[in-house]
């Protein structure tokens, strides 16, 4: 048994595999990027996983490693080929090691070719193998840089891979068509680059006249990840945000207690997005008004003879509202229902209490524009 997880970044159509241990809950990710690593990480953390490493099938040139910032925020050791010339890993992996997490492990075969120090992990039952770039469905990884070499990607595939049983599944680092994985039967009986009946000097000579352009980010992704994916490699911030305890959900939600909420009223301002007819009956109401100085800023736009709320007198496509009532305290949300919490929101939707006038029409979206209780 073993916990098992395909993650997907569409900038790179990388693929980042979670592995892990349902006994001990130790965890490894292989190729995980850069701007991943919040994902990854609410993964973990909602499956209750530690992270005891990251591995890398080889040093990659379309994306940027998340090793780095995994070590950084989690403590997981970094691990990749000794023979990747990649400098800051913790353990660098020869043919035949083992990575070991809990009870499990992978077994380390080298299948250089795609670059020199390309490497194949294969689950401890052989049911699985990952075999990055050196093998994709119905492909395999270019051989025209980064000291790839056709013939010893040919040599590699046949004798790393395809002598795997069978039925074992393999899962690559990258597809651009949706597909998800395949079989060593499959693959050696299918795939066009190097199964069938294809000898060495049929492959290298498909390769070597395939003229493909160089990865967009080879510039940035090249130089990062022989860095192991150092931060000051490249121009993405992983900082976040800092006004409150804020989690990121694996649902790519940013989380806040609703005790610090309570806690907090007068920072932070509340705005129930939902329809009325799924709030509970303590939720607050939308805010609907006007702060006082947008209303008096937008006065000068007044055409003569139109009434002052009228909808030149606001933002394009935006029709200007009376100021309502805020009946209810922020303490009154109930935790059991969610609601969009901010900060420093704009003062254009803050809630104005001072005056109460007739209600008007609005062009605003309708979740903003419920009536007020009471």
């Amino acid at each position: 048994m073993i916990l098992f997880r395909q993650l997907f970044d569409p900038q790179s159509s990388t693929y980042t595999y979670l592995l892990a241990d349902p006994g001990s809950r130790e965890a490894v990710l292989i190729d995980p990027v850069f701007e991943q690593a919040r994902r990854d990480g609410a993964l973990l953390g909602e499956l209750g996983l530690t992270l005891r490493a990251t591995l890398e099938t080889h040093v990659h040139a379309d994306h940027v490693t998340g090793a780095w910032l995994h070590r950084q925020e989690r403590g997981s050791l970094i691990m990749l080929a000794a023979a990747s010339g990649a400098e800051g890993a913790d353990r660098y992996l020869e043919p035949d090691d083992h990575v070991r997490f809990g009870a499990r492990h992978l077994a380390v075969r080298a299948t250089p070719g795609h670059t020199a120090g390309c490497l194949t992990f294969v689950l401890d039952d052989r049911s699985m193998a990952f075999t990055g770039d050196c093998l994709l469905i119905r492909g395999c990884g270019r051989t025209d840089f980064q000291g790839s070499d056709a013939a010893m990607l040919y040599r590699s595939v046949h004798d790393q891979v395809f002598s795997l049983p069978d039925d074992c599944l393999l899962y690559p680092a990258h597809d651009y068509r949706g597909l998800t994985a395949s079989s060593v039967a499959e693959e050696r009986r299918c795939n066009p680059r190097l199964g069938g009946e294809l000898s060495q000097s049929d492959f290298a000579g498909y390769m070597a006249n395939l003229g493909l352009p160089h990865p967009k980010q080879i510039d940035i992704a090249v130089p990062a990840n022989l860095k192991c994916g150092r931060p000051e490699f490249c121009a993405i911030s992983s900082a976040a945000p800092d006004w409150g305890p804020l989690q990121l959900s694996f649902a790519g939600i940013w989380e806040v207690p609703p005790q610090w909420v309570e806690e907090h009223q007068g920072e932070v301002t509340v705005l129930d997005v939902r329809p009325r007819s799924s709030r509970g009956r303590w939720a607050i109401s939308p805010a609907r008004s006007w702060s006082r100085s947008v209303r008096s800023s937008s006065a000068s736009a007044r055409s003569p003879g139109t009434s002052r709320w009228s909808p030149s007198a606001g933002p394009a496509g935006v029709r200007r509202r009376r100021p309502c009532c805020w009946p209810r305290p922020v303490s009154s949300v109930s935790p059991t229902f969610p609601a969009a919490c901010c900060a420093g929101a704009p003062s254009i939707w803050r809630p104005t209490a001072r005056r109460t006038m007739r209600r008007g029409r609005s062009d605003l979206p309708s979740a903003m524009t419920e009536r007020p209780h009471g």
